[in-house]
């Protein structure tokens, strides 16, 4: 099956990237992964065609893909594999037009910035989808040292309630925080992560637009 995916995330997973966008025409998401277990895509699997060559996907790009077949899982039910054959680009979407694209749930997936991975097996949990596009007044963004090494750090608070410091996966980041730790009128693609180590789901900033 051939879709025309606008991107939202290209974010780095495990040395890879974790792609995701909405469907131009449907709005609904698409994560495409390299096998049935939500593998990341490498570096030459994010790249696409247009007349003036191949490059790798970026935000806001409409992007031609073709997908082997739908390949949920239980807290990433937005997945789909995706086939051998090249992407390619199909112009970009205005930001004017973003907020066409939005949700609006209630919280993201509850308050914390994680999901007991117990309570989605045994369905306690249900995960509609694993993948919102939101807009935040203001972003505070910053860097943690723990575990010998620096982590990227996204603060807001969303619906006018719930206060959330997530981690960041934006490829981006870095260039972000050096022009200015507070950011307004943003864009966040916010994504449920794998199952960690401690049997919890962690909630995502995969993009900051």
């Amino acid at each position: 099956m051939k879709e025309t995916i606008v991107i939202f995330a290209n974010s780095f997973k495990h040395g890879g990237h974790c792609v995701a966008g909405k469907s131009l025409g449907t709005k609904k998401w698409f994560r495409p992964v390299s096998d049935v277990n939500g593998g990341a895509l490498n570096d030459q699997q994010i790249k696409y065609f247009n007349p003036m060559g191949r490059f790798s996907v970026k935000h806001l790009q409409n992007i031609e893909m073709e997908f082997a077949k739908k390949v949920p899982l239980l807290y990433q039910p937005e997945n789909f594999l995706i086939s051998n054959n090249p992407w390619h680009q199909k112009y970009n979407l205005d930001r004017r037009d973003i907020p066409g694209f939005l949700d609006h749930p209630e919280t993201l997936w509850g308050e914390g910035d994680s999901v007991d991975s117990q309570a989605i097996l045994n369905q306690h949990i249900s995960i509609q989808q694993s993948l919102y596009l939101i807009k935040i007044n203001q972003i505070e963004l910053s860097l943690h040292f723990y575990s010998g090494s620096n982590h990227a750090k996204v603060s807001f608070v969303y619906n006018n309630k719930i206060n959330y410091t997530l981690s960041c996966t934006d490829n981006n980041f870095q260039n972000l925080i050096k022009d200015n730790e507070i950011q307004t009128n943003k864009y966040l693609c916010i994504s449920l992560g794998e199952e960690f180590k401690n049997k919890k789901h962690y909630k995502l900033v995969a993009a900051i637009i």
